[in-house]
C-alpha cells in the first residue's frame, strides 16, 4: 500500500478544485481545474472530470503522484478559509447594497410623472 498524506478540512464539503490548491497539489486554481477536466484526477480510484466535485472526510484523492486522505477538523481554519469567509460577506453586502439602491432608483422613477407636450 503507498503512502499518503492526511489533510485536514474546517468546511465539510469542500470542492475539489479548492482542495487541490490548499493541498498543494498543484499551483493554482487554474492548474487544478486543467488537472480536473483532462481526467489526472482520482477520487476514491475513480477519475473525476467534475471541478466542483464535493470532497467530504474519508475520501482519497490522488493527483500529479501526490496521495492525499481526507480528515475533518473544525477547529483548524486556514488563513486562505478565513479570508475567502472574510470576502464572501463583503461581496453580499456589496450585492445588498445595490439591491436596495435600484429598488430606491425605480421607485423613484414609477412616481415621477411623464412630460408630454
Amino acid at each position: 500500500m503507498s503512502k499518503h498524506s492526511i489533510i485536514d478540512i474546517c468546511v465539510e464539503p469542500i470542492e475539489l478544485c479548492n482542495l487541490l490548491k490548499i493541498a498543494n497539489m498543484v499551483d493554482g486554481g487554474g492548474e487544478a481545474k486543467t488537472m480536473i477536466s483532462e481526467g489526472n484526477v482520482l477520487v476514491n480510484n475513480e477519475v473525476v472530470v467534475q471541478k466542483r466535485k464535493k470532497i467530504r472526510r474519508g475520501d482519497i484523492i490522488k493527483c500529479n503522484g501526490k496521495i492525499i486522505e481526507i480528515a475533518f477538523n473544525p477547529s483548524k481554519k486556514s488563513a486562505e478559509f478565513i479570508s475567502t469567509v472574510v470576502l464572501a460577506n463583503k461581496n453580499s453586502k456589496k450585492k445588498k447594497r445595490a439591491k436596495s439602491k435600484a429598488r430606491i432608483i425605480s421607485s423613484e422613477t414609477a412616481t415621477k410623472p411623464s412630460i408630454k407636450s
